[in-house]
């Protein structure tokens, strides 16, 4: 299974939240797509079809599979603290998110396709794994060649007004920023209730 590259809308429609960012599409058409939608959006949901939906929402919104989603999950119930926490600090401390935050990609495919190219460092050493966790004291770096900084740079000025969050430094003109620590649930502000996506796995 590859990953999803169909239209962003209607996936955002289906689960009734701006996964990948703001939509006209939520406001003209505030109900699932298709021809059942507006019945649909009526419908009752049982318990698993709604933590189902919590965890198809935070699998789209970072780009993960099945299997790398359940992966994440396994290394955040393995930890001390609470895992739901943990599982969106996990996926947000990733490189791609990391990049994308600082600026350097208009989106998280687009961060994933700059680290996978090989246009990002980690503390002075190319890594091309947008998984690879960023840990607080990290420096993200767009490597000086000209290919990559002129991809960030256009990225950049799609990006300008977007606020760079406090766990994050940026250091746009030297292309670089700085994980200072790892983001509390509050700053990540996440689009679902992970408790649900705890207890879907939990049970399975």
């Amino acid at each position: 299974m590859a990953r999803y590259t169909g239209p962003k809308d209607k996936v955002s429609r289906r689960y009734g939240t701006p996964i990948f960012g703001p939509t006209k599409y939520l406001e003209r058409k505030n109900y699932p797509p298709g021809i059942h939608g507006p019945k649909g959006s009526r419908k009752k949901h049982s318990e698993y079809s709604l933590a189902l939906a919590e965890k198809q929402k935070l699998r789209y919104q970072y780009g993960l599979l099945e299997r790398q989603f359940r992966r994440t999950f396994e290394v955040a119930s393995n930890r001390r603290g609470v895992t739901g926490e943990i599982l969106l600090q996990l996926l947000e401390t990733r490189l791609d998110s990391v990049v994308y935050r600082l600026g350097f990609a208009n989106s998280r495919n687009a961060a994933r396709q700059l680290v996978g190219h090989g246009h990002v460092q980690v503390n002075g050493r190319k890594v091309d794994i947008s998984s690879y966790n960023c840990k607080a004291g990290d420096v993200v770096t767009v490597k000086d060649k000209p290919a990559s900084r002129r991809l960030a740079a256009k990225n950049l000025e799609l990006t300008q007004i977007a606020p760079v969050p406090d766990w994050l430094t940026a250091n746009k003109d030297a292309f670089t920023g700085t994980v200072n620590r790892i983001p509390t649930r509050e700053e990540i502000a996440p689009i679902v209730n992970e408790q649900l996506i705890v207890e879907l796995y939990s049970k399975a």
